[in-house]
């Protein structure tokens, strides 16, 4: 099975491009197939950057299903921008992370607490949860997906895990698939006595899952 994983954040870095498929390949079994998205040097994290993305995912999409022969697309975003439009333009399934981490983690809890990018936690994810979102919040000096690598974006990010529990969270979900890249859940394996949803991990398997794996 090739899964076709769109990255919003563009990059000539062919390690930094593969990682999310990386981690894909390794859990699941499959051959990912990895692209980004053209003049999006910070990825998704405004309004601006998010209708940006919508509008290039759907031919991206159309592009993987014809010339990598996806069996399905995920969409490597937490905000999964071009959703819909990217089900219209092609046959094979399209998952969103965001969506997908949503009904993960509420799955294992009924209050989930977000980690999020940005102050305005994605609609992807807020129309899954509704009530169970007990709180979001932004690590400490985030302000988009560069600042989450190195050492003082991991160490914000698992203080903001930890406050998030302290909150009430009974699950977590991460609202950013750059948390993936900084392999942020098994840093918080032993850190919270609660479940933690990887965003692109659980976008993977519904897209497996979609395609019939």
């Amino acid at each position: 099975m090739r899964i076709g994983v769109i990255r919003v954040v563009t990059t000539d870095d062919a390690a930094h491009l593969g990682a999310h498929g990386r981690v894909i390949e390794a859990e699941l079994g499959v051959t990912a197939v990895s692209r980004c998205l053209p003049d999006q040097p910070d990825g998704v994290h405004d309004d601006t950057t998010f209708a940006l993305a919508a509008a290039k995912v759907p031919d991206l999409a159309a592009r993987m299903e014809r010339e990598d022969g996806v069996d399905a697309v995920l969409i490597s975003c937490a905000a999964d921008p071009g959703l819909a439009a990217a089900r219209a333009a092609v046959r094979v399934p399209v998952v969103g992370a965001g969506e997908s981490a949503a009904r993960r983690a509420l799955e294992l809890g009924s209050r989930v607490g977000v980690l999020d990018l940005t102050t305005r936690t994605p609609e992807s994810v807020t129309s899954v949860l509704g009530p169970a979102r007990v709180a979001a919040l932004v690590p400490e000096g985030v302000r988009n997906t560069h600042d989450l690598r190195g050492e003082a974006g991991l160490a914000a990010s698992v203080r903001a895990a930890e406050r998030l529990v302290a909150m009430g969270a009974d699950s977590l979900m991460f609202a950013c698939t750059g948390m993936t890249t900084i392999g942020l859940a098994a840093h918080l394996a032993d850190r919270v006595p609660v479940p933690v949803v990887d965003a692109v991990r659980a976008g993977a398997r519904a897209a497996v899952h979609a395609a019939g794996g």
